[in-house]
């Protein structure tokens, strides 16, 4: 009998992680490589890609940067093929990139427009996400089948958000009882959508060893502000936000031998939000 750490051991195999730089992104691609694997951290800012894999190569792990841009097949074909030329297979694929109106202090500085309402949302701009959200998660699960139907094994890991199961409490982006922002219907439309592509992959690949799972975070903190911090942290059962760290167990879980019965599921990490 395999002993249970084993299990979680993704030495030998090979992951790619589409927006890898990004706040959870990081976080899963030090997972993944401290688990053993090679990582390819692909993002539509190449530099980026470079800087985290940079990063984990110094800690003494095998990563590799990689741009991409996942609304483009033959840009997402390029990104898997260079996982396969360099590192010979792929076993896991976590599709992490996506548009997501960020509320901490950084984000907020940068917007130069304030989010409008459902009645006032530009077609174009919910076009985009729609592009990004689902057919860039479609082409990156469609390109990293293929070379997993090869090898008779695979992982496909979407990441999703709990409101995707649940409307956004737009009561969280008031100030003094005013409606400063909202958070777009692009985002709870594209992240049910996410649970919706996580579940045909499952079925589709049925008897083919290829997994397809999502995994489902609440609010990460990353520098928030005290009245939206507390009052998300009065929506939680567990009182706070996450840590960014604290998706990790789970997203290894998933991607590893650990979850080897599992399939069409869809993991939930937030903190009790949903169980209200």
């Amino acid at each position: 009998m395999v002993e249970i750490f084993e299990k979680f051991s993704l030495a030998g195999r090979v992951a790619i992680v589409t927006g890898g730089p990004g706040l959870l992104g990081k976080e899963f691609c030090k997972t993944l490589a401290e688990a053993g694997a090679a990582v390819v951290v692909a993002d539509i800012n190449g530099e980026a890609a470079d800087a985290a894999a940079t990063t984990l190569t110094e800690a003494g792990n095998q990563a590799l940067g990689v741009q991409v841009d996942v609304t483009n097949p033959e840009s997402v074909r390029a990104m898997v093929n260079k996982a396969l030329k360099v590192y010979g297979r792929l076993d896991i694929l976590v599709n992490s990139a996506a548009l997501d109106p960020k509320f901490d202090p950084q984000a907020l500085a940068a917007r130069t427009t304030p989010l409008g309402s459902f009645e006032d949302y530009p077609v174009d701009s919910w076009r985009q996400a729609l592009d990004v959200n689902l057919t860039g998660m479609f082409l990156c699960c469609q390109a990293a089948a293929r070379p997993m139907l090869s090898q008779g094994k695979g992982v496909l890991i979407n990441i999703c958000s709990m409101y995707g199961l649940v409307g956004p409490d737009q009561r969280l982006y008031q100030r003094d009882g005013i409606q400063t922002s909202y958070k777009p219907v692009y985002y709870s439309v594209t992240k049910a959508g996410v649970l919706g592509m996580t579940n045909y992959l499952a079925t589709y690949y049925a008897g083919k060893n290829i997994r397809a799972n999502a995994l489902t975070p609440g609010g990460v903190f990353n520098g928030h502000d005290e009245i939206f911090l507390k009052a998300y942290s009065a929506r939680a059962v567990m009182g706070r936000m996450a840590n960014k760290d604290e998706m990790n167990g789970a997203l290894l879980f998933l991607a590893s031998d650990a979850s080897s019965y599992m399939t069409g599921a869809n993991l939930v990490v937030d903190g009790g939000w949903t169980a209200w």
